[in-house]
């Protein structure tokens, strides 16, 4: 793997670029995360819609990390020692899928840093592109959005919506449910290489304001993601469009139903207590 980072004047990275090839065995491995077969895996194969987020990982030193168990450095940077740091969504268009056994290349940069004040206190929304390619091509384009909380910030109760109240007149074309606890946590954490404590601290997640430890925003992303892909609904060549719109914790049965829109589909994940807790679309790009 090659890792190259550019610095701007500020010191800040301004662009980090890594490689590596792409293989058969963390796609294996989040196929048993998910307790499903695995899909075709060999040279050659492609990588199911939304997997790339296992591959092409950050693997900073243990001395790079924060107090919250999050680079201290890196793209996106902390904008303030002690800040909290949310994910809050994301788009990815996918030109066409990573392939197994091929050498892929993954470039990040920042596109832009919003202040502002809100009900909760200081936040800054952080937008940053990532591009994958292979073989000289691009094949997926994404960016993601992370939010900051400042220090003296705080969450904010969310209001429990019924999902049949967001979706009555919708036709359903796909549903799934997965049990997730802290196992589950913690083996999506060390799959994606993600060491944020509210994962798998509770101590730490009580601290942050959380009642127990946090379900991952990716991973919620890509439950949403590969109930389209069981529902045989293709992402190539459209817009996938995620929010996180509130917090899910602790051991519970996640429930993911996708639905018939237009020309285009949407999905939504629903927590035990009745909440929508990440939402997102498909249409076309």
């Amino acid at each position: 793997m090659t890792v190259q980072n550019n610095s701007e004047v500020s010191g800040k990275p301004a662009l980090n670029i890594r490689s590596e090839l792409i293989t058969v065995g963390p796609a294996k491995a989040l196929a048993g995360l998910l307790d499903i077969p695995a899909p075709p895996l060999q040279d050659g194969s492609f990588l199911p819609p939304l997997w790339h987020w296992i591959y092409l990982l950050e693997k900073v030193s243990q001395a790079s990390l924060g107090e919250d168990g999050h680079p201290a450095q890196g793209i996106p940077a902390p904008p303030e020692p002690g800040g909290v740091r949310m994910f809050a969504g994301g788009r990815v268009i996918s030109y066409s899928p990573l392939r197994i056994g091929v050498e892929a290349t993954r470039t990040a940069r920042i596109v832009s840093t919003v202040e502002k004040e809100g009900k909760s206190g200081h936040l800054t929304f952080v937008k940053v592109a990532i591009g994958y390619e292979q073989e000289g091509k691009l094949r997926l384009l994404e960016e993601q959005d992370i939010v900051y909380r400042g220090v003296t910030s705080s969450l904010q109760p969310q209001e429990t919506i019924p999902e049949t109240a967001l979706e009555p007149h919708l036709q359903k074309n796909g549903h799934l449910e997965m049990a997730v606890d802290p196992v589950v946590l913690f083996r999506f954490s060390a799959l994606t290489y993600n060491a944020h404590r509210i994962h798998y601290d509770a101590s730490y997640a009580a601290e942050e304001g959380y009642p127990g430890l946090v379900i991952h925003g990716p991973l919620q992303a890509l439950l949403m993601g590969e109930c389209l892909r069981r529902a045989n609904v293709s992402i190539l060549d459209r817009e996938f469009s995620y929010r996180l719109v509130a917090p899910a914790y602790g051991a519970q049965r996640l429930a993911i139903n996708s639905y018939i829109e237009g020309t285009g589909f949407l999905a939504r994940v629903q927590d035990a207590t009745g909440r929508i807790t990440a939402t997102s679309t498909l249409k076309p790009r």
